[in-house]
């Protein structure tokens, strides 16, 4: 069952990393929560028709196992979503995908620490790992100058909203029907996307209609697949753990940066991105010496 859990939180962090790019070619046309509000709409229909095709497996799970009904909490972490999702989408007008993805991935060294709150014990590496990336980080995100770009600061800030994302689907995945757990979440997150669309952008349907393939792909396959392996993937992992095998979506979305994008980092940044690694590494030292 680890073994299993492990493919889904790697196939997550694949779909995670390359959505960056998807991300940044989708707002070639687009305002950030018009895209967002596609492609999360995109993501929910594949989900309700998955939800419908297991209707009646799932019954029988529940039965069987006794989990609860997901909606409603679903809605509530979908919150939390909507927030670290809608930070991303707005701080990629100023940052690129190999950036946005290493300082999004904070959230590995945030969730231990997140989980201390929680009762868990934060170790001597967690710290080491913490002063690691913030080194690390300063490296990547502020200038020579001293200077550090708005993009930057809001990945930054929106890290915390996943490591609570993440902590949230940790406390209830091993309790509740998961189909229903990341079609609520994704539900209420295309619900807030299309209320702020409305509010402060001007949607464009012949927009919409040009970015259909960044669309498509950032809403079936991060918004309803990638959340999806992550809900089932934390049923089988602990959230340190979950976060080390998510962790890996800075990888390949600088990865993808590079390869689709152009994307080039100075000798600096790359040095930061080491350092970052090293850090989510060492934050989870114990873990993965177990592991070896």
């Amino acid at each position: 069952m680890q073994l299993k859990g492990t493919l889904m939180l790697l196939g997550a962090a694949f779909f995670w990393g390359t959505t960056f790019v998807a991300q940044l070619t989708g707002m070639d046309e687009l305002e950030p929560f018009s895209y967002a509000a596609a492609r999360y709409l995109i993501g929910f229909l594949s989900l309700v028709a998955v939800l419908i095709y297991t209707r009646k497996s799932r019954a029988e799970e529940r039965r069987q196992k006794n989990y609860r009904r997901g909606f409603l909490i679903g809605l509530l972490i979908g919150v939390v979503l909507f927030i670290a999702s809608s930070m991303q989408q707005v701080a990629l007008q100023y940052s690129t995908a190999g950036k946005a993805a290493f300082i999004t991935c904070l959230y590995i060294v945030f969730v231990p620490l997140g989980a201390k709150f929680l009762g868990k014990i934060i170790r001597r590496e967690n710290w080491t790992g913490a002063l690691l990336a913030i080194i690390g980080l300063y490296l990547l995100a502020v200038g020579e100058s001293f200077s550090i770009q708005s993009g930057d600061l809001i990945l930054f800030l929106s890290a915390f909203f996943w490591t609570a994302q993440i902590l949230l689907v940790d406390r209830f995945a091993s309790k509740v029907d998961l189909m229903e757990l990341s079609t609520a979440q994704i539900f209420i997150t295309m619900i807030l996307s299309f209320v702020t669309m409305f509010a402060i952008e001007t949607p464009s349907l012949p927009a919409i209609t040009n970015a259909w393939f960044p669309i498509l792909y950032g809403g079936v396959m991060s918004a309803g697949v990638a959340f999806t392996l992550q809900n089932y993937g934390q049923r089988y992992a602990e959230p340190a753990t979950a976060a080390i095998l998510m962790s890996f979506e800075a990888i390949f979305g600088a990865l993808a940066g590079w390869f689709f994008l152009n994307e080039v980092m100075n000798s600096r940044e790359i040095f930061g991105c080491v350092l970052m690694l090293l850090g989510m590494l060492a934050t989870q030292w114990t873990l993965i010496k177990k592991s070896l």
